[in-house]
């Protein structure tokens, strides 16, 4: 187990080296500069280069980037608040976007995986047609769909929560969009629990475990549900980062001052220190989900330790 840890976190270390390779790559590659005001000389912005140390080698400027990343120090806006640091910021909209998305994923999962064992359940039943065309529906509509639905219905008819996101009362104005956002996780991981338990379900050793006398309680949960996980968890990964990213249009639908938004803003003025300070953190995030879901893996099933070389 202390093995098959250790190799994924080393792959994870190598992944946000390459990431940093990439992003630096993208950041000299990228058409226009920060500078790109007209009215600026060519010796104006030679100065200007000059003053940011962007006029350095490239390849110290690339150990120069390396080291601050690394510390968290991503360098100064130089365009949409000029001299102001991104690491400020970021500081002041990641909260935002990390708590509704955080909240998204727990409503999404449990809401989701009720409703999944619930129609694996009662397969064949009207009970399994109607979550099922609630998952379907959830996939198939977008979640900014929903979040203009909720909105005009809730808050604009009735009245029962905040049109605007307020972020010194996010309880009662953050419930429109944490639902917004989790629509698409509910239905995801309802239709891939269902299909799964359905297949375990119906597999040689569950039929064994009930000729054996066990309760059929302690066979769903011990047996259907655990070995059911494994796919939900591989969907589940990729849609945590997103939704702990958080989601433009459903931030720009409620005013949210999040992190999406101040993505858009810095790359229609190419704020490169910005861009890629969010592209940083967003790519460090699925590395991390992704770590955590391949530990999961090996705790729900330890065949897959084994099988790729751990200790039994």
């Amino acid at each position: 187990m202390v093995r098959y840890i250790g190799q994924r976190i080393s792959i994870a270390v190598v992944t946000v080296f390459l990431i940093l390779l990439l992003l630096f790559l993208m950041l000299e590659l990228m058409p226009g500069t920060p500078f790109n005001d007209e009215r600026l000389t060519d010796q104006q912005r030679d100065v200007i280069m000059e003053k940011y140390g962007l006029d350095r080698p490239i390849l110290e400027r690339f150990f120069k980037y390396m080291q601050l990343m690394l510390k968290g120090d991503f360098g100064i806006s130089y365009t949409l608040n000029k001299n102001m640091p991104v690491s400020f910021m970021l500081g002041q909209r990641v909260g935002v976007t990390m708590s509704l998305g955080l909240q998204a994923v727990l409503l999404g999962l449990a809401i989701g995986m009720v409703l999944g064992i619930i129609s694996a359940l009662k397969h064949g039943t009207w009970l399994d047609s109607a979550m099922s065309m609630i998952a379907v529906a959830g996939v198939s509509v977008p979640s900014y769909v929903f979040a203009l639905f909720s909105l005009y219905v809730f808050a604009f008819l009735l009245r029962w929560f905040p049109i605007r996101y307020n972020p010194s009362a996010p309880g009662l104005s953050g419930v429109l969009p944490v639902i917004s956002l989790s629509m698409f996780t509910i239905a995801t991981v309802a239709r891939f629990l269902r299909s799964e338990m359905l297949e375990v379900l119906g597999s040689e050793y569950i039929l064994l475990s009930r000729a054996k006398g066990l309760r059929e309680s302690a066979v769903i949960s011990r047996h259907g549900i655990r070995n059911s996980l494994i796919p939900v968890v591989t969907v589940v990964g990729p849609l945590v980062v997103n939704l702990m990213t958080g989601s433009l249009v459903v931030e720009k639908i409620f005013a949210i001052p999040g992190l999406g938004g101040l993505f858009v803003q810095a790359i229609t003025v190419n704020d490169y220190n910005v861009v890629i300070a969010i592209s940083f953190i967003y790519s460090v995030m699925f590395v991390l989900v992704m770590l955590a879901v391949d530990i999961l893996y090996s705790v729900i099933d330890p065949r897959i330790r084994l099988s790729k070389g751990g200790p039994a």
